[in-house]
């Protein structure tokens, strides 16, 4: 189970990018702040928190309004271009809900956010209608899969990138991410597939099918 507390942390908000505990995310890191709080955190215990903008909030003093429910991430590489920028990989480590925002340090935001337990459960539901939906899913967007490998991934794995890689709009992305259990993930990542093939096959009102 991830640990409780309360830590303060610097966070990137970025659109429709979840990370989740287990998983990795690869980011260039080319604006001065943010390469500012990569430097910070290499030096400061390796971590900061990734959390997604919220649209229907309003700006603040800070910038865009963000989702309550983000996950800390951990440095496990990095290295730097000719031209300056980091490419960096994080591992998630655990989600956090953002009780305030502090104030800003060299460019980038900074919460104080407890941390926000899941259940250990290992159990993803109906994992060969998660696979039936996936498929004709990639097929609309012409994704190539290696379909052996999908096949022989260990349920957490599976849905954990599934939830991080499907090209989800923003809300959806966070519902993923805010789901209490691995089996909730799992139903919901199903649903979400079975949307957007329905959303295929519906006539747009108005026109002939």
């Amino acid at each position: 189970m991830e640990g409780a507390g309360v830590d303060e942390f610097p966070v990137f908000p970025l659109p429709a990018a979840v990370l989740l505990p287990g998983g990795k995310l690869p980011l260039n890191i080319f604006e001065p702040r943010y390469k500012a709080m990569v430097e910070d955190a290499l030096a400061a215990g390796r971590v900061f928190g990734m959390i997604q903008p919220d649209a229907s909030l309003a700006d603040g003093p800070t910038g865009p309004g963000l989702y309550q429910v983000g996950c800390l991430g951990r440095l496990v590489s990095f290295s730097e271009t000719d031209d300056g920028c980091y490419l960096i990989t994080l591992l998630g480590t655990k989600r956090f809900r953002i009780a305030e925002e502090l104030g800003m340090q060299r460019g980038y935001r900074r919460v104080r956010a407890t941390t926000r337990p899941m259940s250990p459960d290992p159990d993803c539901g109906d994992r060969a209608a998660l696979l039936a939906a996936l498929r004709p899913f990639f097929a609309r967007r012409a994704m190539d899969v290696n379909w052996d490998h999908v096949e022989r991934m260990p349920d957490p794995a599976l849905i954990t990138t599934l939830a991080m890689v499907c090209p989800f709009e923003t809300a959806e992305k966070q519902a993923l991410l805010e789901a209490d259990s691995l089996a909730a993930r799992a139903e919901t990542l199903l649903a979400l597939l079975r949307m957007d093939a329905y959303s295929r096959e519906t006539p747009t009102p108005g026109r002939a099918s």
